[in-house]
């Protein structure tokens, strides 16, 4: 049986040591680099079961050494280690593809366990994410995350939508409501579910390559075109285009979709040939349409043409009582994907999230939540994963400030008041010494010590 293999990629010779002397008695063969450079190399030799990488690195630090072992091995597990100070270096290093984060100083038990749960857990978990990959884009209504009224009606009419022979769809909502979801569910559970269904952003191209984008070019069309090219709407032949933020495409590319719409025939760029298409055209907006015909912005005629069915998706604020299930289904999705053990919620981080107003809507919960389950060491999610603007909105409704005491006149002792600070930060993670310690800002050992000095 091949030794388990770590990497530890430190620039201080005493972590190095550290690592070399409780490991390798235990049956861990240790593998150590003391610069960014010599630990890529060392990791392209060695291919460790597990890198254990320091974020402050002499000239090529933490996060650019993450990056190139990914490049080399984009499933190396990399636990990262850092100061506590620096949580949103390590929350970037979660992103970009660490396993976990781990503050300095840390205690060997702590390296102990991870090393467990990784031995494990770690072949199980990559079987599930793989087969979650292969079918993250087989959307449908089921997928679709709330119980209220204003949901259950919405997938109820988009479902009747979905089977009927209608060719032109128009999805309305506010950004980060679920629209390009609806509209994959609506593809999905369609007769042309086996055939393409092809996105298009048309706010993110120009207009000049949005154009040949959706039509396609012939040779010689423009400078570029080399060789002809097939547009989107010919891709898709047989099932779905969605068309996101129509509303800002130009009046020339407007009258262009309308031609497709009335006559079900395109015409690349350069061309002098009408070619037959069998599409449906899913659009969608956070624009208010009618009032861009008012304004002249967008055709009037295109805009009675693609709302043949329209369905407009409520805000989350509008449809609270779903909060707590996405909660939920976020918790399970992040779990999975970054690694940790989230099993529940604090109420008092419920009553938060439920008072929030949520301006960007599910894809700002979703975001949310990443951030706090990356952040969360615990197995239930509390307080201080939330973001300031979160915290802050339910402290503005109620009047109240971060630091709520008073000088009394004969002044106070130092010692007295670091005392009570730590008592109150025991108190309220029912003594729990690494959270208690994560509060206060400081190292669990530095807590340790303190906590004992006082004789808590």
């Amino acid at each position: 049986m091949k030794p388990f293999k770590i990497l530890v990629i430190d620039d201080e010779k005493l972590i190095r040591w550290s690592f070399e002397k409780k490991l390798n008695s235990e049956g861990v063969k240790v593998y150590t680099a003391g610069s960014g450079e010599d630990g890529v190399e060392s990791f392209r030799m060695e291919q460790p079961d597990i890198v254990f990488l320091d974020n402050k690195l002499p000239k090529m630090q933490g996060l650019e050494v993450l990056k190139k072992i990914k490049a080399i091995d984009e499933d190396a597990i990399i636990v990262f280690m850092t100061a506590y100070e620096s949580v949103d270096i390590a929350v970037s290093a979660i992103k970009a593809g660490a396993h976990e984060y781990i503050n300095k100083p840390f205690s060997f038990e702590e390296i102990n366990v991870i090393i467990k749960n990784i031995k494990d857990k770690i072949e199980k978990e990559k079987e599930i994410q793989l087969l979650k990959r292969e079918k993250k884009d087989s959307v449908t209504f089921n997928h679709i995350i709330g119980e209220s009224e204003k949901i259950k009606s919405l997938k109820q009419l988009a479902k009747k939508i979905a089977r009927t022979e209608t060719t032109t769809i128009l999805l309305l909502g506010e950004s980060g409501t679920g629209k390009d979801l609806f509209s994959k569910a609506i593809h999905n559970e369609s007769n042309r579910k086996d055939k393409p269904f092809v996105t298009i952003n048309c706010s993110s191209l120009p207009e000049t390559l949005l154009e040949s984008e959706l039509f396609g070019y012939e040779t010689g069309a423009f400078t570029d075109a080399k060789k002809q090219k097939k547009g989107l709407f010919e891709v898709a032949e047989g099932g779905t285009v969605f068309l996101d933020e129509i509303g800002e495409i130009n009046q020339t590319t407007q009258l262009k979709l309308l031609n497709v719409l009335e006559n079900r025939t395109v015409r690349r760029l350069g061309g002098t040939v009408d070619i037959p298409v069998d599409i449906r055209i899913i659009a969608a907006t956070n624009k208010n349409l009618k009032k861009s015909v008012e304004d002249k912005l967008f055709r009037e005629d295109l805009y009675y043409r693609i709302k043949v069915f329209q369905i407009t998706i409520p805000s989350l604020r509008e449809h609270k009582e779903d909060i707590p299930d996405l909660i939920k289904f976020f918790i399970e999705q992040f779990n999975l994907q970054f690694r940790k053990n989230v099993k529940d919620i604090d109420p008092k981080v419920l009553e938060l999230m439920m008072k929030y107003d949520w301006p960007g809507n599910i894809r700002e919960l979703r975001n949310v939540m990443e951030r706090a389950v990356i952040l969360e060491t615990d197995t239930i999610l509390h307080e201080d994963c939330l973001p300031g603007e979160i915290r802050d909105a339910n402290c503005i409704e109620k009047e109240c400030h971060p630091y709520n005491f008073v000088i009394p006149d004969e002044g106070i002792s130092m010692e007295e008041f670091e005392k009570e600070l730590l008592k109150k930060a025991l108190e309220k993670t029912n003594n729990n010494q690494t959270r208690a310690a994560q509060l206060l800002g400081i190292s669990r050992d530095t807590f340790r010590y303190k906590k004992k000095k006082y004789d808590l």
